[in-house]
C-alpha cells in the first residue's frame, strides 16, 4: 500500500490532480525514500506537465518560506527540457550550499540552452555576494570569477548570457570587473547599457556617480529607472537633488525608483521630499513614500540595549 506522499507523487502525471496546491505542498522536505520514488516517476510525466509542476512549486515556495522543494529542483537541473531546467534554477534562488556551485558552473558553461545559461549566471551571482562577505572558499570564488569574466569577454556569447554574467560578477572588487562594466556601458547596445548601470549599483563604487547623474536625465525611461535605483544602492547624498526631480517624472516606475532611492540615501532633503509625497494624489506614490520613510527611519534609529 502506498503512503500518502507516494500517492501524491504517483498522481503527478494526472492532468486533473497534479497542480493542486494542497497536494504539491506535501512534497516539501521529502525524505530519501520519497525522493527516490519521485525520481522514478518524474521522467514518465509529459514535458508540458513537468514545466507546469515546477512553475507551481516555485510559486508556492515564494509564497510560503516554510516550504522547501530544493531536492526536487536539484533533481530537475538535468531534466531534458530547458524550460524545466531554467525554472529549477529559479526555484533554488535561496540555496547557498557550496555543493551547488559546480553544477551551476557546468550549466553556465555547457548547457545547450541560452536561457539556462543565463539563469545559471544569475544564480552564480548569489555566490559572488557570499564571496564578497568572506563566506565562500577562495577556490570557489576563483572558479566563479574566471567563468563569468570569460563569458563577458567571449564575443560569441549571446547578449542575454553576457548581461546576466556582468550583473552577477559586479559585486567583486576588481579592476577587471570595473573595466567590464565600463566597456558594457560604452558598448552602444541599449540592453547592455541597462545591465551596466544595474551592475554599477551592485559594484557600489562612488566613482560611477557622475555617469549615473547624467543618465538620470536620459530620455529613455528604462535608463532613468536603472540609474535612479543604482544611485540608491551607492548611497551618495550628491544624487538627492537629481532624484527629487525624478519624483515628478512622467513614468511612474521611474518615480517609484527615485522614491526608494531617496529612502535608502536619507538626509534632511530626501526626508522632506518623501514627507511631501505622503500627500500625493496617487495612492501608489503615497504608499511608496510611506515605505521609504519607514525604512529610512529604521536605519536612523540608534541601537538600544536591554540593561
Amino acid at each position: 500500500m502506498l503512503s500518502p506522499i507516494d500517492e501524491i507523487i504517483s498522481s503527478l502525471s494526472s492532468q486533473d490532480e497534479a497542480l493542486a496546491s494542497s497536494k504539491l505542498a506535501e512534497l516539501t522536505n521529502m525524505d530519501s525514500a520519497a525522493l527516490e520514488h519521485f525520481k522514478q516517476v518524474w521522467p514518465t510525466i509529459e514535458q508540458k506537465q513537468r514545466q507546469q509542476i515546477v512553475s507551481r512549486l516555485v510559486e508556492l515556495a515564494e509564497d510560503n518560506f516554510e516550504l522547501d522543494f530544493d531536492s526536487i529542483f536539484k533533481n530537475c537541473l538535468d531534466d531534458e527540457d530547458a524550460g524545466v531546467r531554467s525554472k529549477a534554477i529559479e526555484g533554488l534562488w535561496e540555496n547557498e550550499e557550496p555543493s551547488l556551485i559546480n553544477t551551476l558552473l557546468n550549466l553556465f558553461e555547457h548547457d545547450s540552452s541560452e536561457a539556462v545559461r543565463a539563469a545559471a549566471a544569475g544564480a552564480l551571482g548569489r555566490f559572488v555576494m557570499l564571496s564578497e562577505r568572506q563566506k565562500l572558499r577562495r577556490s570557489y570564488q576563483t572558479k566563479i570569477y574566471q567563468a563569468l569574466l570569460a563569458a563577458i569577454k567571449d564575443t560569441s556569447q549571446p547578449l542575454k548570457v553576457k548581461r546576466r554574467a556582468l550583473e552577477a560578477i559586479a559585486p567583486m572588487d576588481s579592476t577587471e570587473v570595473g573595466r567590464a562594466i565600463s566597456e558594457a556601458y560604452h558598448h552602444g547596445n541599449h540592453k547592455l547599457k541597462v545591465s551596466a548601470i544595474y551592475a554599477m549599483g551592485k559594484n557600489c563604487n562612488p566613482a560611477w556617480l557622475p555617469l549615473l547623474l547624467k543618465e538620470l536625465t536620459n530620455t529613455d525611461a528604462e535608463i532613468r529607472y536603472e540609474a535612479a535605483a543604482t544611485c540608491g544602492e551607492i548611497g551618495e547624498e550628491e544624487a538627492v537633488p537629481y532624484l527629487i526631480e525624478l519624483v515628478n517624472d512622467h513614468d511612474i516606475e521611474v518615480q517609484l525608483a527615485a522614491i526608494r532611492a531617496l529612502g535608502k540615501i536619507g538626509g534632511t532633503e530626501a526626508k522632506n521630499c518623501l514627507e511631501q509625497c505622503l500627500d500625493d494624489d496617487n495612492e501608489i506614490i503615497e504608499q511608496a513614500a510611506e515605505q521609504a520613510l519607514y525604512e529610512l527611519n529604521e536605519g536612523e534609529e540608534p541601537l538600544s540595549f536591554s540593561l
